[in-house]
């Protein structure tokens, strides 16, 4: 028997392997894990430079055959071994000239990971055949799958507060953090600010005015002779201060869009817009936590514990005038138009303030870089649409309930005098009708009456007329104008009283009592 030489060989077991990876099943929770962790992040990520259309660099990722073939700088994947792998090092970014995805953010590393463990496994994968060119480009099912698992979409973790070499510098967790970054970097935090300078920032930040001479030297001399109180006491003063409302309030009015008229053409005036204002200054002055704040921005109309103010109205109701803070057209063309406008702004302003979404651009089509749907924004237009912009009344619950049991027992008796009324109106018909003259007799008579008042009505009019008409002057030339060539009188018919111009009456016309009679359809002379 001939030996095959060794070139052979290796071609033949190369194909067998191959061949044996194409036919054999693949295991249950393999197939799984591609599925869930790999397929979607390919079609997201990979699929729009490796796919039917656009094979950057000789390669192929969406089946199984396109990336055993390789590309042109050769194996992208090697089953079993992620290290020999150039796909690894592609989405590592190991080599600063050769980082995938393209022109777009690192993977993170829960998927760089899931990708080693894959290629680990051997690399399962049940795409046999290549798809078509439309079929290649990623599904809407796919792209939101991979967007779920981005950080910024995971419940909200504590994590643990680094350590530090430097504890003293602040006792802050959030300082913490800073540092433990600032020394990762090489850097150092900078040297303590002067007490002079620290009151001016101080003040800056927390009221948006500089203090007075005053405050200064009163810090600058607590700071001097080391009292520990000092930045708490100043910090403590400035918070308490009105103008710490004011200052931050307006930082909020910026992301609510707040104006106090609707622009757009007119530019009419947004009424009552100033409370909002003022509401937002007492909340920040009152330090309301933010989730309460943001519940009655969206529902304060709804809450069943609302914030009172303790000049005995309702604060929470207040918060929902943001949703009229929207341009809105003096004198819109197409009120439908107008209507999804405001909802749009008022989804925009929404999810951009407390969500850090921009969920408006999903009004159009699903969105190209987020886990945002057109569906998600008919939903939320829904909602929103489903109400009805008013001036409410901020009263108390208890105000508004007032006089509730008064008007519920008014309400009672009214309604059972106008039934009364009602019944005994009803007992009544049967002696009327018969007292009342037989109905052909009834119509003939007022048939007569309404001829004989239309007379009168014509007699009038005709007197009026003659005695309004100018009066003949003996000296007046008779020739100033042309005479009259054809007169209608309508007093018997259409006849021409002058000459020969006689009038046909033609669909409903009809003359009545010296009158033509149209009814401004298909009637005419």
């Amino acid at each position: 028997m001939k030996t095959l030489p060794p070139i052979f060989v290796a071609v033949l077991t190369a194909w067998s392997v191959s061949a044996a990876t194409a036919t054999a099943p693949i295991a249950p929770e393999a197939l799984e894990f591609f599925e869930n962790k790999i397929r979607p992040v390919l079609a997201a990520e990979c699929y729009e430079c490796h796919n039917a259309k656009k094979t950057k660099g000789g390669l192929r990722l969406d089946y199984r055959a396109g990336w055993q073939k390789g590309g042109d700088s050769g194996d992208a994947i090697v089953p079993g071994d992620p290290q020999k792998s150039l796909f690894i090092d592609s989405i590592k970014h190991t080599d600063p000239d050769f980082k995938m995805p393209d022109k777009a953010p690192k993977l993170d590393d829960a998927a760089i990971a899931d990708f080693e463990k894959w290629i680990a496994m051997g690399a399962p994968d049940p795409r046999d055949e290549p798809p078509s060119e439309q079929a290649s480009k990623p599904s809407w099912a796919d792209l939101l799958a991979t967007r779920r698992t981005w950080w910024s979409l995971q419940p909200v973790k504590k994590p643990a507060v680094p350590e530090v070499q430097n504890p003293a510098w602040s006792e802050q967790p959030v300082d913490r953090f800073l540092l433990a970054k600032m020394a990762a970097k090489g850097l150092a935090p900078a040297a303590p600010a002067d007490a002079r300078t620290f009151i001016r920032r101080l003040t800056f930040a927390l009221t948006g005015l500089p203090p007075t001479l005053e405050e200064v030297n009163a810090f600058v001399a607590a700071a001097s002779s080391n009292q520990p109180s000092a930045v708490s006491n100043a910090t403590d003063r400035l918070l308490a201060s009105p103008r710490f409302g004011e200052h931050w309030a307006r930082h909020w009015m910026d992301l609510m869009r707040y104006a106090e008229t609707h622009g757009s053409e007119g530019d009419p005036e947004i009424r009552e817009a100033w409370r909002y204002r003022d509401y937002l200054i007492r909340a920040f002055n009152a330090d309301v936590p933010a989730d309460q704040l943001i519940r009655e921005h969206l529902a304060g109309d709804l809450l069943q514990t609302p914030r009172i103010n303790p000049d005995g109205f309702n604060e929470s109701i207040l918060g929902t005038a943001q949703f009229r803070l929207v341009e809105h057209g003096f004198q819109p063309i197409d009120t439908l138009d107008d209507q999804v406008k405001a909802v749009d702004n008022q989804i925009d302003v929404v999810t951009k303030a407390f969500q850090g979404f921009t969920v408006s651009c999903a009004r159009c089509h699903d969105h190209k870089f987020d886990a945002i749907s057109q569906r998600d924004w008919t939903a939320m237009y829904g909602i929103f649409a489903s109400t009805r912009p008013a001036q409410v009344t901020i009263d108390t619950p208890e105000v508004l309930g007032k006089n509730r049991a008064e008007l519920e027992r008014l309400h009672t008796q009214i309604k059972t005098g106008l039934a009364d009324a009602w019944l005994n109106t009803a007992q009544g018909i049967g002696q009327r009708l018969k007292a009342a003259p037989a109905g052909a007799a009834q119509a003939v008579a007022n048939a007569a009456r309404v001829r004989e008042l239309e007379r009168k009505i014509a007699d009038l009019e005709w007197s009026a007329r003659q005695t309004i008409q100018p009066k003949p002057v003996a000296d007046r030339p008779t020739n100033t104008a042309p005479a009259p060539f054809a007169a209608w009188s309508f007093d018997k018919d259409a006849s021409d009283s002058l000459g020969r111009v006689n009038g046909h009456l033609e669909g409903d016309a009809e003359i009545k009592n010296g009158r033509l009679r149209l009814d401004g359809q298909g009637a005419h002379l």
